[in-house]
């Protein structure tokens, strides 16, 4: 199989869909594959690296997206609609669920797209997910840390708290919606910068397990309206976190809400590719990271781990990389039949909607796919 590794294109996207080590698995199975001439740069990765590893480096997007599976990071931008086609195989993040008009040209297109973040395995874990959420759930209390600052920006500003305190004086309150990988990385850093910390989930069992590791350094606190609109309102940092597989996330934080939040106080929504969790919330880029709402900062970047493109190219290729080798080895459709992990991975193909919770949030029509 032909495998193309494109330039991503998004803004400020630094990251590539794989790094020399995994071209070198795909030669080793037999495969091909094809690089964009400067796709690694931003992540640290030069061509020759590439080149050295087995890999042909080409000059044009169209070269890469001719090959019979394209890997990469992010979904494709409309500049690249033109380059899908029939029995394409796309292996990367889709997110279709906040994303209508990719979800409409992959089925009118009939692409294989195999979504990173709905590959699930028996145990209900998303690995290809986890090493991002990592990423960003750390990244997340860093971000807000300096913009609770009262001095980045001559126009605007956060509260002017210290997350930490110092001797004397109250730390900085962080509130946690979402308990799941993204949420106790967001936890674990927050505590570790000696900030107060509550964390917001539905499952008891989690809140259980979170307070078991944390040992009693954190408040846990089971989602409700009662409790998320006393949290937030209180909090200095509040980190959106939330995940339902392939859906959009729900909408938890009013506007309301939000508006009750003291001025300066800042909103790090996690979940922005899937929608949001705050309805105040709507995407951003690195480009142009934050907007003000009642006094509220809010940054929405969707994809915040871009930022810390190198730590994150070789996390994603860790985990992605057993999945590709098996698509690229069997094919997809064979692929899905041995791997129920990978089947989950499947959203669209020949011209249908596979995916339900996707199909739900477009009121589009979703077909059962029988392999």
């Amino acid at each position: 199989m032909i495998v193309g590794i494109p330039k991503e294109i998004k803004n400020r996207e630094n990251r590539v869909g794989i790094v020399p080590a995994g071209v070198k698995a795909f030669v080793a199975h037999g495969h091909k594959v094809l690089v964009q001439r400067g796709a690694g740069v931003g992540s640290g990765i030069s061509d020759e690296q590439f080149k050295i590893a087995g890999a042909t480096i080409v000059e044009s997007a169209a070269e890469i997206w001719a090959a019979d599976m394209v890997m990469k990071v992010k979904e494709p931008l409309a500049e690249e609609f033109k380059y899908l086609r029939p029995n394409l195989i796309l292996f990367t993040y889709l997110h279709l669920a906040a994303e209508k008009k990719l979800t409409e040209e992959l089925v009118e297109k009939k692409v294989t797209g195999i979504a990173y973040e709905t590959i699930q395995e028996s145990d209900f874990s998303l690995p290809l997910l986890r090493p991002m959420s990592e990423v960003a759930g750390r990244m997340s209390i860093q971000i807000g840390a300096y913009y609770l600052q009262s001095s980045w920006d001559q126009t605007s500003s956060g509260k002017g708290v210290l997350l930490a305190g110092v001797p004397g004086v109250m730390p900085g309150h962080v509130t946690v919606l979402g308990g799941g990988v993204a949420g106790s990385n967001a936890a674990m850093v927050a505590l570790g910068m000696g900030a107060q910390v509550t964390i917001i989930d539905q499952d008891v069992r989690r809140l259980e397990y979170l307070e078991h590791i944390f040992g009693g350094r954190l408040l846990t606190l089971m989602s409700n309206i009662d409790n998320i609109e006393e949290s937030v309102t209180k909090t200095d940092l509040l980190i959106g976190s939330v995940l339902v597989p392939g859906a959009k996330a729900p909408k938890l934080v009013s506007r309301k809400t939000i508006s009750q939040m003291k001025p300066g106080s800042v909103v790090v929504d996690i979940a922005v590719d899937q929608g949001g969790c705050v309805e105040t919330c709507r995407p951003t880029s690195h480009e142009n990271p934050t907007f003000i709402v009642d006094g509220v900062v809010h940054y929405c970047v969707t994809n915040m781990p871009g930022a810390v493109s190198r730590t994150s190219t070789f996390a994603l290729t860790n985990v992605t990389l057993k999945y590709a080798l098996q698509i690229a080895d069997k094919g997809a459709e064979a692929a899905a039949k041995s791997s129920k992990a990978i089947r989950l991975g499947f959203n669209t193909i020949g011209g249908k909607l596979i995916h339900q919770q996707i199909a739900e949030a477009h009121a589009m029509p979703f077909t059962a796919w029988e392999v």
